[in-house]
């Protein structure tokens, strides 16, 4: 009896969460809005996923049943919000992607969630940021599974990280690629500028983090109103093939299309093999080389661009 009335507490005291989490959170807002909550869910799923999912494999993400799932995309094929693509694989299946009409209504679903989950962390103080974060992980990891846990986190800058970008920088480009200090002094001064001219609701850093330790690194800064550029993309030897790179480009992606930017640019150098690959894969496209001498060598810098 005694452990049938602690289950009953545990149970009431989650219950409890819930409602005020789904409170603090908004859900509720969307109950006003053209979609419902589950159309909300699987445009998320498919405006954010890497790669084109395939019905079976949304209804694995969003635990939904397959029925009420195809409902659903009939419902946005209808209002031409979504495509399929027989896939090269297993011709019985289709990836389904959003349209650029799909793109475009959700846009402004994602922009809103982002600036209630902002204007709830606004408040507060950073130890408490670190702290709310940090428990939502841990619930995460243990609801989901040993196997789900995540084997890194993402987080916005704070003091200190700017100077840790510009001396791994420097390091690590020295010692892979024999880079002199005038590289680090680049990353210095891309570091300064945004930091001068920092824009919350258009640019963004991302700092990895592993176990406590930072892990690698990525900046989205605006070119014009439409464009923005991809820089300082860092992830240190001790944590590739995580997926970190894949995961900071992947983010940048998903905050310029919430933003409304149409295109992300960047410029690396030919020697990058790895992240010239990171880019390759997520669908960037080489648009011009310029040979060059920087950083004591010869050099192929490249410019890659992706619409978004």
């Amino acid at each position: 009896m005694a452990a049938k009335a602690e289950l009953e507490r545990r149970v009431a005291a989650v219950r409890r969460f819930n409602r005020f989490y789904t409170s603090r959170i908004g859900v509720l807002h969307y109950l006003g809005s053209d979609f419902s909550l589950g159309e909300v869910r699987v445009l998320y799923e498919l405006a954010h996923r890497p790669d084109p999912p395939t019905a079976t494999e949304l209804c694995g993400v969003l635990g939904v049943d397959a029925g009420y799932l195809s409902r659903l995309l009939r419902g946005f094929e209808r209002r031409r919000l979504i495509t399929r693509t027989r896939s090269d694989v297993d011709g019985r299946r289709s990836h389904l992607a959003l349209t650029a009409a799909g793109r475009a209504a959700f846009a402004p679903l994602g922009a809103r969630s982002h600036d209630e989950i902002a204007a709830l962390l606004a408040p507060l103080a950073e130890p408490d940021r670190v702290r709310l974060v940090e428990a939502m992980a841990t619930i995460e990891g243990i609801l989901g599974g040993a196997d789900r846990t995540p084997p890194f986190t993402l987080r916005p800058h704070r003091p200190g990280d700017m100077g840790w970008v510009v001396q791994r920088h420097g390091a690590l480009y020295a010692e892979e690629f024999g880079w002199d200090e005038r590289f680090e002094a680049l990353v210095a001064t891309i570091v300064a500028r945004f930091i001068e001219r920092y824009d919350p609701a258009c640019e963004r850093c991302w700092i990895a983090e592993k176990d406590g330790a930072r892990i690698g690194s990525v900046f989205l800064v605006r070119r014009s109103r439409t464009a923005a550029q991809l820089r300082l993309l860092l992830v240190e030897p001790k944590a590739r093939g995580l997926g970190v790179g894949t995961r900071l480009v992947a983010e940048c992606e998903r905050f310029g299309r919430e933003r409304g930017y149409r295109t992300i640019v960047l410029w690396t150098q030919s020697v990058l093999l790895a992240a010239r690959h990171i880019y390759e894969a997520a669908g960037y496209r080489l648009t011009r080389k310029e040979r060059h001498t920087s950083f004591g060598h010869d050099l192929v810098g490249e410019t890659w661009e992706k619409r978004l």
